[in-house]
């Protein structure tokens, strides 16, 4: 006897062959799947505990979320678009006004709108940027691993170092009281190293924990003194070796032209190394992603991608795995991957002016077993094959954006949002069903996130970024920056 099966639905694979049964089922026993085929079939062949009926539903795998940022999620909108403003917040949040509270109320909110958007498996990078990490002790990062667990999710947790010079201020909140405290390169190493032992694996292989570095782009090395720019590639050849030492996956956020290329030639790339952004690269950093096996996660919806591209098609062409992100949910996204799917392809096909470039089944595939590879992950998640963890994402197809009821895979990726997801299983345990997550309570998790977001304001007298500004209405322009 089987825990579940979900029958009757338009069963989207995403196995080797790309199988798609019109009328398919999923069997469901423990926290895998045993078997996957037309319903008339399964029925047959399988006695269940329960069975979900998924007519006029799209049965997918989970979707996954290459990279965001734990965090973002109680500090979207703050400056009111204006991008130093939020830097600053975001950096004066990350490490001397958070507390343990704030990065468990956040973890919540962020797992639960991956969850009812259907994303069962999401990278989250401790911090803002490619250099603010909360990782001056692990109490932060088991705050996040704590929160996401409750709600039922996946999370890969990156966390690592800033970039010198070190020391750098940190401060610990108890109720109203601040204690600051100085932090080296070895304490935040330490803290990875805390985090890997306490957290890779925990849950039945629901979090993972990851290796991150800031990523030397062209301006730093300009900018920069020598002394710093050494201790800096001194210290990502460190991480690195902790990453592969630990069998984590290694990530770098912000790449861009030149970057990658500086990258490599210190050793920090190869198949468990994934980069975020990586826009306007050479055609020889596009080589070298191929050559390397590097994986490449694109953010379509992030700001990175206004002021420069990410060759993604060019890089999948070159036969690297490029998988698709969210960059989180701040200063002005969410974590709608749905939205990112469609993104990125308007993006791609704006740039050379083609409608042709990336059919949705492609971009499909960046946000299932493509990113399940980015992640290292191809043989547990990604796909609807049997013996892989039982993560399915159901979508609702009778909706009046989504009818009428032809090419229904085509309609998911062009059409769909969020809000469409109805049922969510992950390691074979439902999570969400009838568009209401099933583990938690959903009204505890936006108050909390709502009163940690009030304490924090309070605490760093922030309140004034959260006023309308000026520029809101009837501008066409924004101030540059804002």
């Amino acid at each position: 006897m089987i825990d579940l099966l979900v029958a009757n639905g338009v069963v989207a694979t995403l196995d080797p062959s790309r199988t798609v049964y019109d009328d398919g089922a999923v069997a469901i026993a423990g926290d895998r799947i045993v078997d996957v085929g037309p319903s008339d079939v399964l029925k047959a062949r399988h006695t269940a505990k329960r069975t979900i009926d998924a007519k006029g539903k799209a049965v997918l795998p989970g979707l996954i979320d290459a990279h965001a940022h734990a965090g973002h999620g109680l500090i979207k909108t703050m400056g009111g678009g204006n991008s130093k403003l939020w830097y600053d917040a975001c950096g004066k949040a990350y490490t001397v006004g958070s507390s343990d509270a704030f990065w468990f109320a956040e973890a919540q909110l962020a797992a639960l709108e991956r969850l009812r958007f259907g994303v069962t498996t999401g990278v989250s990078l401790l911090g803002g940027g490619d250099t603010i990490m909360r990782t001056d002790e692990p109490s932060y990062g088991a705050a996040h691993c704590q929160g996401v667990l409750g709600v039922g999710t996946r999370s890969v947790v990156a966390v690592g170092s800033t970039r010198p010079p070190h020391p750098r201020t940190y401060a610990r909140w108890n109720g109203n009281v601040k204690t600051e405290r100085q932090v080296s390169f070895e304490d935040q190493y330490a803290t990875c190293e805390s985090l890997i032992d306490a957290w890779h694996g925990a849950g039945n292989g629901r979090i993972g924990i990851a290796i991150i570095t800031p990523t030397l782009r062209p301006e730093h090395l300009d900018e920069l003194p020598a002394a710093e720019i050494s201790a800096a590639i001194d210290q990502a050849k460190k991480m690195r070796d902790l990453s592969r030492k630990r069998g984590v996956i290694f990530t770098q956020d912000g790449h861009t032209k030149g970057s990658v290329a500086f990258a490599h030639s210190h050793g920090l790339l190869g198949p468990d190394a994934l980069l975020s952004h990586s826009t306007d690269l050479t055609d020889e950093e596009i080589a070298i992603c191929g050559q390397t096996k590097t994986a490449i996660a694109h953010n379509p919806s992030a700001i990175a991608s206004v002021y420069g591209r990410c060759p993604a098609p060019e890089l999948i062409e070159a036969g690297a795995t490029v998988a698709l992100g969210s960059d989180g949910t701040a200063p002005d996204r969410s974590g709608d991957m749905f939205r990112h799917m469609q993104q990125c392809m308007h993006y791609h096909r704006r740039h050379f002016r083609d409608a042709g470039v990336l059919p949705p089944g492609r971009v499909l595939e960046m946000c299932t077993i493509d990113g399940a590879k980015g992640l290292g992950m191809q043989d547990q998640i990604g796909s609807l094959e049997v013996g892989k963890k039982a993560d399915l994402t159901l979508v609702d197809l009778r909706r009046a954006h989504m009818y009428p009821a032809n090419m229904p895979l085509y309609r998911v990726v062009c059409f769909a949002n969020g809000n469409d997801v109805d049922t969510v299983i992950v390691d074979g345990v439902v999570a969400l069903e009838n568009r209401k997550a099933m583990l938690v309570d959903e009204d505890a998790i936006l108050d909390a996130a709502q009163r940690e977001t009030e304490i924090l304001l309070d605490r760093l007298g922030m309140r004034a970024l959260i006023e309308t500004p000026a520029h809101f209405w009837r501008a066409v322009r924004a101030p540059k920056g804002g």
